[in-house]
């Protein structure tokens, strides 16, 4: 029989004579999130659309952060995207840094972005650039110090301000990749109240390790309001073989963290020369180790081990 994830709409064709007769419960391989097994046989959800109109798709939102910086997120935010569209996806980039490095990494210079869309200066469509093919961008930048101050004022409810202005964007999309700053204020805040599953960039050195440790406590304080929040997947990153100890390190995360922990990102030179053309890696150096490591997460992400084969 066919069971539907209500959440990703993911379908698994389940022999039914293997499901023990007391289990009401599944989870799916594709979100990790669990639903109610009988609802999902009696009302499969439908698959998602295509852009000509049907039932709306519900995007998967994935969070790419850590509170220390240096360890790879704008570039595994960037190249995860544009890699899921490139598999296919309807993808939403959405850059959460006042920084704003998500642009300069795609090429693109938007005039506005996700503050005007929280504020309501501009529609979505209006402040929702297109970057790539089947990859849109809603653009961070410097006013997003200011849409901090807009959070800070709010008497209630300002953790969800972001979510709040995406939702009707979620229909668009399958997945939904936010990119984070370093540290732990309003933004990151809201970005793990918008969010339901965390992907953490890990740097193999102690002071990334330390740090993973640490975000996971904060992580874990959100998680008793959004039970839905997920830590989902864990991503080695500047894998050096010269280096001392990054084996351990990553043998380490492996002990603790078991399948969570992806495949590891090569140290790879490609990797920082990229944004300096405005190009992802996938067009830079596509036959280099980066373009290969990404191309691995992306197909741990989408769950589909023949993607780019």
């Amino acid at each position: 029989m066919i069971i539907v994830c209500p959440h990703c709409r993911k379908k698994h064709d389940i022999d039914e004579k293997r499901i023990p007769a007391n289990v009401t419960m599944a989870r799916c391989k594709g979100c990790g999130n669990r639903f109610p097994l009988q609802e999902a046989i009696e009302k499969p959800a439908s698959p998602a659309p295509s852009a000509g109109g049907g039932q709306e798709r519900r995007a998967r939102i994935i969070g790419v952060t850590l509170s220390k910086g240096g360890v790879g997120k704008t570039t595994t935010a960037v190249n995860l995207a544009t890699g899921l569209a490139l598999a296919g996806f309807e993808v939403l980039l959405i850059d959460t840094d006042t920084q704003g490095q998500a642009s300069f990494c795609l090429g693109v210079h938007p005039k506005a972005g996700l503050t005007e869309l929280v504020t309501e200066e501009l529609s979505a469509a209006e402040a929702v650039v297109k970057a790539r093919e089947r990859l849109d961008l809603l653009a961070g930048g410097k006013s997003l110090a200011g849409l901090k101050r807009i959070i800070d004022r709010k008497d209630f409810g300002g953790e969800l301000t972001l979510a709040e202005s995406i939702r009707p964007l979620e229909g668009r999309y399958d997945y939904i990749i936010v990119d984070t700053s370093p540290g732990w204020d309003p933004l990151t805040i809201n970005v793990l109240f918008m969010v339901r599953e965390v992907l953490v960039p890990v740097s193999l050195e102690v002071m990334s390790v330390q740090g993973l440790v640490e975000f996971l406590k904060s992580l874990a304080s959100i998680q008793k309001y959004r039970k839905e929040l997920e830590l989902k997947y864990i991503l080695p990153t500047f894998r050096d073989r010269r280096v001392k100890n990054a084996d351990v390190i990553l043998e380490k995360l492996h002990e603790v963290y078991g399948d969570m922990v992806c495949e590891a990102i090569r140290y790879n030179v490609r990797l920082s020369e990229a944004p300096a053309l405005g190009q992802t890696i996938y067009e830079f150096a596509p036959g280099s180790n980066g373009a290969q490591d990404y191309r691995e997460l992306v197909r741990k992400v989408a769950d589909n081990p023949k993607l780019f084969r």
